[in-house]
């Protein structure tokens, strides 16, 4: 991996073009609404994601950035709203029907299993080729293509997963997701408690897969981060859409960002 600093990866739009109006809409969610228990944690999201963009979801500790994309790939039993990935409706379907059809998560804790080692978590998450509704070959992963996107898990490929530290964990978690030849990754906080190195690799990690055809939604609360990475951004507050636009816009909006992301 290069050892660029973030302050030296473009900005957003500059690596990749954004996605062309009009493209492919893989991912919508209307009316969303989540709970944990009696606990009400979203109400009403709208949001939707298309093909060759990467979508930031952004908000404080505690808004519902998590709670969302775990509603929108059925880990929850609590949930309510209408949610379409690739023109099918997915809104009661459990987990891993999501996955099956190609729509990727990666938790901010990681799960990797400790015990097996760096390939064998990776042939865990294998799944086969897919394809575009138009016949295009989807991007499809290997642990060859993986390496060479993440060259730390190249010099440890029998290492188990318990004897890695928290970002090479990390590494591992989106490389076995990708196993998955994801049209769609849901990625959640992926510069959340890592060292900066590795934040770095993350974002590259993020501009890579874009160029390569994958679709992002990231939870995000790091603004500079999801500036570099993201075409458009949802600000979340209290579990409601409080504001939605290209990334650069928020990215110049100091009132929407005082409001909604500042501690």
């Amino acid at each position: 991996m290069s050892p660029a600093t973030l302050s030296d990866i473009p900005a957003t739009g500059a690596a990749t073009a954004p996605p062309a109006a009009g493209a492919e809409l893989l991912l919508e969610a209307r009316g969303l609404c989540a709970w944990y228990g009696a606990a009400q944690i979203l109400y009403d999201v709208d949001l939707e994601v298309r093909r060759g963009e990467v979508v930031a979801l952004m908000g404080r500790n505690g808004a519902g950035k998590s709670t969302t994309l775990k509603a929108l790939v059925g880990m929850l039993a609590k949930r309510r709203g209408r949610i379409v990935f690739r023109g099918q409706d997915i809104s009661r379907a459990e987990s891993y029907h999501a996955a099956r059809r190609g729509l990727g998560f990666v938790p901010e804790d990681r799960r990797v299993f400790t015990d097996l080692t760096v390939m064998e978590n990776l042939e865990v998450g294998r799944q086969p080729a897919r394809a575009w509704d138009d016949g295009a070959p989807a991007p499809l992963w290997t642990p060859e293509k993986l390496f060479a996107l993440f060259p730390n898990l190249g010099e440890m490929p029998n290492r188990p997963g318990g004897r890695m530290s928290g970002g090479e964990q990390q590494m591992l978690t989106v490389a076995r997701t990708l196993m998955g030849n994801p049209y769609l990754v849901l990625l959640d906080e992926p510069s959340e408690g890592v060292a900066p190195v590795i934040v770095e690799q993350m974002a590259q990690m993020i501009l890579a897969l874009k160029d390569q055809g994958v679709s992002i939604l990231l939870s995000e609360q790091n603004m500079h981060f999801a500036e570099l990475v993201s075409d458009r951004a949802y600000v979340l507050e209290k579990g409601q859409i409080r504001y939605h636009a290209p990334m650069e816009e928020l990215a110049a909006n100091d009132a929407v960002r005082r409001a909604y992301l500042s501690v």
